[in-house]
């Protein structure tokens, strides 16, 4: 069996380390020796793995991404209709991992990065894509032909109340804000029917 080698690990740590360090400074304007402290490796090793400072933020974004796919993937094996297929996807952006503070700190900066950065806009679209596709995918059975102005709009909702509550936690609690968005869908798909 291959050992399992100290680079994963260490890239894992990195990972980790520049959610955190994000998550504590509210901002990207972090140092690698900053990241790389935090995850026990010198600046010299996480520059070797990762490069620049925007490359470690991407990897970070990306294993938020991953995770929230999970928790998606998760959602649909127990999905069997589309309106089930919907809640499962529209739940998983407001899991409680999403909402922790480092985690949201990330996404808030991912935003922000995507104005400015092409590598940044390019992740950010993949995951706009993937959700506008789960969505229309599922509401072709329900709504028909407004499938797609139905998916713009509850993936606007969950970005802006994700937006909304990460901002002033004490305002909803998250399972709340998913169901908000839930009953919009069942307004939406009640009109076509």
């Amino acid at each position: 069996m291959p050992k399992l080698g100290m680079e994963p690990i260490r890239r894992a740590a990195l990972v980790k380390a520049t959610i955190d360090e994000i998550g504590a400074t509210g901002t990207l304007d972090v140092t690698v020796s900053r990241i790389a402290k935090r995850a026990g490796v010198s600046s010299a090793l996480a520059h070797h793995y990762f490069g620049a400072k925007e490359e470690l933020f991407l990897a970070a974004m990306r294993h938020i991404l991953t995770l929230y796919g999970d928790a998606v993937k998760t959602g649909l094996e127990t999905a069997k209709t589309p309106h089930d297929r919907l809640q499962a996807v529209i739940r998983a952006g407001f899991e409680a991992e999403q909402f922790r503070g480092h985690v949201v700190s990330a996404w808030l900066n991912f935003y922000v990065a995507a104005q400015t950065s092409a590598s940044a806009q390019r992740l950010l679209t993949v995951y706009q894509r993937r959700l506008r596709s789960n969505l229309i995918h599922d509401l072709r059975p329900l709504v028909g032909t407004r499938a797609e102005v139905a998916a713009e709009t509850v993936a606007a909702l969950i970005d802006g109340l994700y937006i909304r509550a990460a901002l002033d936690p004490s305002a909803s609690d998250p399972s709340s804000t998913a169901e908000r968005v839930l009953k919009m869908l069942d307004l939406m798909i009640a009109e076509v029917t």
